[in-house]
């Protein structure tokens, strides 16, 4: 998700890898449609042209629709429906697109010595890992009290109810691959053996969660679980940045890496309707999407703050929707060197900012850790600041929000303000407050 090629063997004994985002093979074409008129016009196309609305994207008008059809070719089928003067608007469903990068173990992985963390017991190289000093989080905390406030949405492969780490501060969230309450990604596994109840196994030196360029989709012969445990990864980072904030979870993408872009857009709308203040996207869009411009837009105008992932191709391009200028804060990777990661996207029109994205040590499913690289696991980093800020005072939005975060560590221009700094983001915006 920000498209990084990832491998994961934990202590419950399976292995799974990850090209995140890999096409899926598509049954029907299928594309987002905008119509005046609603519904009813809608069904009125689709009976005159032959395709199927499959569902109301959840939009606060009830205009857009995922509209499926049986022909081959989607140029076709949108070319089809613009001919009606009532489509506003009409585009492919778009899926996500995968990079890999490279890798060391982290120590931090090894210190499994428990320690209590904001109600919860944790191994220690998660809260003593080298990026929490890069960031400044410990300064923030102590100088300002700061443990965030808030729900931060995660639009993801779903997370771990269960981890014992993030029990406290998860919310039931929703499956929009099952269209179901609750976003648990371990439904997506299926173990021939259970796993082994008991205490919480953390990830060790032989059992690591790590990226390798050589490895592609299949991984000892399966490919099913190439995205699984991203999601409560990323929740990891958020929780251990910003442990007074409450996590909702969606799950968009499939345990494979598989989603599409309606499904993107109804986690968008439903995270708003559920009064989240934060919006977590680590993955990236094929290509620019009007509907997922429009969604962003209409989160921003409930003072939602949304984060996105750059990606991790290496590139100076741009990629949705971390490239949405003003409407979100794209986020690219560094190392903990303070130099840009060579995995991660940069440059200035698509980067708000950096963050460490380098062998980030969170949480897994079924009570492990892992470490993680690329700038999906930089982007929480960034979210749960603004969770920081939303304790300082409830009322930042997005440009509050990305002005203060601006305060950061310059490095070059690549990297758009420069390298997160916790400390300085809520200086800033304290001092944007009129506070001593």
């Amino acid at each position: 998700m920000g498209g990084e090629l990832v491998t994961r063997r934990n202590l419950l004994g399976f292995a799974l890898a990850a090209v995140f985002w890999a096409a899926p093979v598509q049954a029907t074409t299928r594309a987002i449609v905008r119509v005046n008129g609603g519904a009813p016009v809608m069904q009125t196309i689709c009976l005159l042209l032959g395709c199927n609305v499959a569902e109301s994207i959840g939009d606060p008008l009830g205009q857009v629709f995922l509209v499926t059809s049986t022909l081959a070719d989607v140029t076709t089928l949108v070319t089809k429906l613009l001919a009606f003067t009532a489509v506003v608007d009409c585009e492919p469903d778009l899926l996500a697109k995968a990079a890999d990068s490279s890798y060391t173990i982290p120590s931090a992985l090894t210190d499994s010595t428990p320690v209590s963390y904001f109600g919860s017991t944790v191994p220690q190289g998660y809260v003593s890992q080298p990026a929490i000093g890069i960031v400044r989080l410990y300064d923030a905390q102590t100088a300002f009290g700061v443990r965030g406030a808030g729900t931060v949405a995660v639009i993801d492969t779903g997370v771990d109810p269960n981890h014992p780490a993030l029990q406290n501060v998860l919310l039931p969230g929703y499956d929009l691959t099952r269209n179901q309450n609750g976003a648990d990604e371990t439904k997506d596994v299926t173990f021939s053996t259970p796993p082994t109840s008991g205490p919480p196994a953390w990830v060790s030196p032989n059992a690591v969660a790590d990226i390798e360029q050589s490895t592609v989709a299949v991984v000892d012969g399966n490919s099913a679980y190439s995205a699984f445990g991203h999601g409560t990864m990323v929740a990891g980072v958020i929780h251990l940045v910003a442990p007074g904030a409450k996590i909702l979870p969606f799950k968009v993408f499939r345990a494979d890496g598989t989603g599409y872009a309606s499904d993107i857009l109804r986690a968008i709308y439903r995270a708003v309707q559920n009064y989240a203040a934060v919006i977590n996207m680590s993955f990236n869009l094929a290509a620019y999407s009007t509907e997922v411009k429009n969604a962003v837009n209409y989160a921003n105008g409930h003072n939602v703050i949304c984060v996105a992932a750059a990606g991790n191709s290496g590139e100076q391009t741009l990629v949705y929707p971390a490239a949405l200028t003003n409407l979100v804060m794209g986020v690219a990777s560094t190392t903990n060197d303070d130099e840009v990661s060579a995995f991660s996207n940069y440059g200035p029109q698509l980067v708000w900012i950096g963050a460490p994205g380098e062998g980030i040590i969170t949480t897994y499913p079924y009570g492990t850790y892992a470490a993680g690289w690329g700038t999906s696991f930089s982007t929480p980093f960034v979210a749960a600041t603004a969770a920081l800020l939303l304790q300082v005072s409830s009322q930042s939005d997005q440009y509050d929000a990305a002005q203060a975060i601006a305060h950061a560590q310059p490095i070059n221009s690549s990297l758009g303000n420069g390298r997160l700094d916790t400390y300085q983001a809520v200086q800033a915006w304290r001092q944007m407050l009129g506070l001593q």
